[in-house]
Formats: C-alpha cells, structure tokens, sequence
C-alpha cells in the first residue's frame, strides 16, 4: 500500500546552484521538497531489484552511514572555500592567466562555470562556450580613462567585460556604457571591420577577455556540423548538439538542446547518449515550466506501459518520478490516482520488484500528519475503511476513501497508515 505524506517543505529556485531548503513543522500547510538528491540511491536499489535476488525485508529502509566529526568540520571548510566569492574568482583568474594551449580540462569546466552567468555568452550552446573558453585570452588595463579602442581603428578581437566598466563615445555626439557581462568589438565575420567611436575604461581595473577573430568566427560560423535538426511533416520538432565531455573524444555523443513538448515527452524512453545521461531527471524538473499539467507525462506513460518492450523504462521514470518530485503526487488528486493505476499495472504484470521499489519510495517520502473528521451523529458513515490489525500481523492502513466525501477533503488518503 502506498503511504503517502502530508507537510513537506516547498523549494523555492534560486540562482544559487545549491539551493538551501527550510524545514517547517508538520503544522504549517506546504508543498513536498523538490530535491534530486535520492535519484541516486534509487537507481542502486533499482539496479540490485531488477534481477529479482529474493525476498526484501521492508521492515525498515537502509541507514545512511554518519560521518565523523573530522570529516565534517572537513566539508564545512571546503563549503567556506567554495560559498568565499573572492576565491571564487581567484580561481577563475588563476585559469584565465594560462595560455589557451596551457588550460586543462578543469580549468575550462571552470571557466565555463563563470562566463554561462554573463549575458554575452546567455544565447550560445555549450559547445560554442566551451570552444570560447578555449580560446579566450584574459586582458587587464590599470588605469580609468585608458583607451581601448580608437574611432575608424580596425578590429581584430571580440571583447567581454569581466570587471569594471568602459564608455563608447559616438562620432554623433552619443555615448553608451557597458559593464560586465556586455560585449563590444567584431561581429562572427572575416570582412575587414572598423570600430565605431572611441571604448576608454571608466573606471581603475578593467578586466576583459578577448577572442581573435578568426577563432570567433570559425567557432560560431562552425555551430551547424554540431547540430542535428529532427522534422516531422516538414517542421523541426527536436534539434540536438553534439558534445565531447573531454578531448579525449571517448565521451561524446549528441545532447537535446530544443524540442516540442510532445518530442520531450517521448524523449523520454527513447535512448539517451553518454553525454545525457540525466535527460529525465532533468525533464522532471523542468517540465512545469512548458506543460500545463503533469497527467499530460502520466497519461503517456500509462499507454506506453501496455507495450512490453517499454515498461522497464516507464517504470524507471515513475520511480524517479516519485523518489525525486512527490509533491507531484501528494498534493494532486488526479496525480494521486495515477499512482494508483500504476501500481495496480505492476500488481497485474507481476513486476513484484520495481512494486517494492514504488512501496520503498513512497514510505521514504512519507510525513506524520494530523487529520480532523467531523461527525454529525454517532451513526453518521465514514465514507472510508480500513484495513489490518493485530489479527492480521500488521498495522491499520485507510483502504478506500470515497471521492468527493469529507474525509477526501479532510486529506485522507488510500494508503495512509493510521
């Protein structure tokens, strides 16, 4: 039976990559945690499961293992170090002051990490960026006042602004300033090009990078061998950029970059490449953000559990469904009658291992919660009933609600352990 939780704690999006999440007690009225960080753990349980290695003791879930105190006081100075943006940038400079034929595999992550923040960069894929970071040379200039670039001089670089700020003074009179993240210099072209005005610092430090332009240009202008366009009817339905993880060439493959809702919907048991291997981790976080309900992914997936060649892989994406966005489930009814159907499907095919894993799943998720019926008589109905006891060797789980009764809109639940 499902046990499904009440009061979980909603996580607001941030643009700090690590979102912190606050606790509220089980009194407050909340959504559950959207969190990736079991997804993990149940691909092992999922993986040791699907052989069918016997019988498994539900009466507990596995404990974590605890650190030692040495190890934590450890990772709360390398949190210090990381959370520390000076050092941040430090180590930033540290990788922009090498020469590109120098820069590792970790110095350009590292870059890559810093430049996706800025707008000059916000438009590009991440092969372009990374072919960038490659490339870019780090420039600095002292002084506030200092020209960069004369009116009429001819340009041979493309410009980003990581520190400081510059003015363009126009031939007309007009002046424009730009700060950091803005770009200023050639367009992706090998025509000769002349700058327009005069760029000077505004103020002391100005950092840049700069790339020539024949690299600018063969980077950008070289984007198409790197995409590949899917169309349907004649309309482009899915586009996907090939990326190599390193220059090793071993870890290469193509990544979905743009697609319709419903190609992303399929996508999601259609095979994924080694350089995507989070495609559906990555679809459950974000479908909310192009579809306007989740039944639209539960309707599908139910159709697509009728075909035996593709219930292993629904199933893998219900369970991480459930393991990683319960909130999903617990606070939509319709949702909550997905699950059911689903885990009725399981119960039909005999699939009894990925069942242990939904049960497994949903207890770990599960909240204490306090629910309030009111009866206007004694011998006034339920409208639900239960199931267990000591007689029966376990305990007192709600078997049915009636839908539309008050203990639906109480929050009482199929499932629930009493």
């Amino acid at each position: 039976y499902l046990q499904l939780p009440a009061d979980l704690t909603k996580m607001h999006l941030t643009d700090n990559p690590h979102p912190q999440v606050t606790h509220v007690p089980s009194s407050q009225s909340g959504c559950s945690i959207a969190s990736d960080s079991g997804s993990s753990s149940l691909s092992d349980i999922y993986q040791a499961t699907e052989s069918e290695m016997g019988d498994v003791d539900l009466t507990g879930l596995p404990e974590a293992p605890v650190d030692s105190e040495d190890e934590e006081e450890e990772e709360d100075e390398d949190i210090d170090r990381t959370s520390d943006p000076l050092l941040g940038r430090d180590v930033v400079r540290e990788c922009l002051e090498k020469e590109p034929a120098d820069k590792t595999d970790d110095d350009i992550e590292q870059l890559l990490e810093f430049m996706h923040q800025l707008p000059a960069f916000a438009n590009m894929t991440m092969s372009v960026r990374r072919e960038l970071c490659s490339v870019m040379i780090f420039e600095v200039v002292e002084q506030a006042g200092a020209i960069i670039l004369e009116d009429g001089q001819e340009l041979d670089s493309w410009y980003v602004i990581l520190n400081g700020t510059v003015e363009i003074s126009y031939p007309d009179g007009k002046s424009e300033s730009l700060c950091m993240g803005n770009s200023f210099g050639i367009t992706p072209s090998l025509d000769k090009q002349y700058m327009n005005g005069v760029v000077r610092t505004k103020v002391d430090d100005c950092q840049f990078v700069c790339i020539a332009q024949q690299d600018y240009w063969r980077i950008l202008n070289h984007v198409e061998k790197n995409t590949h366009k899917v169309e349907e009817e004649g309309e482009i339905v899915m586009v996907k950029e090939h990326r190599e993880l390193d220059r090793s060439g071993t870890r290469k493959g193509h990544i979905v970059i743009k697609a319709t809702p419903e190609r992303l919907i399929m996508h999601l048991i259609e095979e994924h490449s080694i350089v995507d291997p989070t495609y559906i981790e990555d679809f459950l976080l974000t479908y909310r953000t192009f579809l306007s309900s989740p039944l639209e992914v539960g309707n599908r997936l139910l159709e697509w559990f009728t075909v035996d060649s593709l219930r292993d892989k629904v199933t893998r994406v219900v369970l991480l469904w459930v393991n990683n966005h319960f909130n999903d489930f617990e606070g939509d009814p319709a949702m909550t009658r997905f699950l059911e159907e689903f885990e009725k499907n399981l119960e039909d095919t005999k699939m009894k291992g990925h069942l242990r894993l939904l049960n497994i799943a949903c207890a770990a998720k599960a909240k204490w919660r306090q629910i309030t019926l009111q009866k206007p008589s004694r011998d006034s109905p339920l409208f639900f009933s239960l199931l267990g006891g000591s007689d029966k060797g376990f305990g007192i789980f709600v078997e049915t609600v009636e839908i539309g009764s008050k203990a639906a809109e109480a929050g009482l639940k199929r499932g629930d352990q009493v």
